[in-house]
């Protein structure tokens, strides 16, 4: 009902926001991050330490990385996790550019920071399985993070002890 009683104020500003996001939004062709640019602007960033990846199943999951100001590298974001269940298999991911991004960009690790759930950990043995065969070690976020818990949801310090705690895997 507000927005409704106040359209010039408020509806319609909103709506100009919203087209202008659409327009001006692009995927990062590297990372699959969105942003104004491609690459953007963590990929492009040289002060980034680009050997380590940290792989993230959605967005929200990068932004709470990147509030918490606790991790430097570069990120590959997935869209989503493996899911037996819900019909998302590795073609429907964006698995493809890891492997690729390790042998070409010298990526000596692979943090695996995808939720602590059953969809989560199918993803992760599938990336360690993919990333077995080149000099880059994949690790874990550690324990900290609730079983069935989602990155997205976890206070800062949580998200800091799981990824000073992570553990290797390959």
């Amino acid at each position: 009902m507000h927005l409704l009683r106040h359209r010039q104020d408020v509806m319609v500003p909103l709506a100009a926001g919203i087209r202008e996001l659409e327009m001006h939004t692009k995927e990062c062709t590297i990372c699959h991050n969105l942003d104004t640019i491609s690459p953007c602007s963590i990929c492009s960033d040289k002060g980034r330490d680009q050997s380590i990846i940290c792989v993230v199943e959605e967005l929200g999951d990068l932004w709470a990385f990147e509030r918490g100001r606790i991790y430097s590298g570069v990120y590959h974001v997935l869209g989503g996790a493996l899911s037996a269940l819900s019909g998302i298999g590795p073609e429907d991911l964006n698995l493809g550019g890891i492997v690729d991004r390790i042998r070409t960009h010298g990526v000596k690790e692979v943090i695996v920071a995808t939720s602590n759930d059953m969809d989560g950990q199918v993803t992760c043995h599938y990336i360690a399985q993919m990333v077995k065969g080149t000099d880059a070690k994949v690790t874990r976020l550690a324990c900290g993070i609730p079983l069935g818990g989602e990155i997205d949801y976890l206070d800062e310090g949580t998200l800091r002890a799981a990824l000073s705690s992570r553990y290797v895997i390959t």
